[in-house]
């Protein structure tokens, strides 16, 4: 796996909460390119659970959106706009379980619609979640003039 330079950093004003390294509430999520998908690990805490030691379904929705945005980011070079989501929550997550994955990869494109498959697993790979999620991929040339979108590469 290679890691994902994010492009945004350092631009004023980025604040997103799954992905900007100074948001104080944000998760910081970082990203990995695995093949065809891209990859986040991420400790769960206390700080995100709806139920007692479960981790909040907003979040683990928020967890895989991000990664289906980062699929689109590094693998078409461009922005998007996540136009519909269905997420099937499997199992539960626990608050307290050391870390989670999100996995996810390009099922179909059709001109600019993407669709996208993703999965949250625990730390034991079982897979708790899952979600299809359909981007609407701006041309390049919008998305590097009004979503401040610069190259997506990979660490060396």
């Amino acid at each position: 796996m290679k890691k994902i330079t994010n492009p945004w950093t350092g631009l004023k004003g980025y604040n997103c909460i799954g992905c900007a390294p100074d948001n104080p509430f944000g998760l910081h999520l970082c990203f990995y390119e695995d093949g065809d998908d891209i990859v986040s690990k991420w400790h769960p805490s206390a700080n995100y659970q709806g139920w007692l030691n479960t981790l909040h379904g907003g979040i683990q929705a928020l967890l895989l959106d991000e990664v289906c945005g980062w699929v689109v980011t590094r693998k078409l070079q461009t922005a998007g706009v996540t136009s519909k989501m269905e997420t099937h929550y499997k199992h539960p997550v626990s608050t307290n379980d050391s870390e989670v994955t999100v996995r996810a990869h390009i099922r179909e494109q059709k001109r600019n619609i993407i669709i996208i498959d993703a999965t949250l697993a625990d730390s034991s790979g079982k897979i708790c979640t899952e979600a299809t999620c359909t981007y609407f991929a701006f041309p390049r040339e919008k998305a590097e003039r009004d979503m401040h979108f610069k190259p997506c590469e990979v660490e060396e």
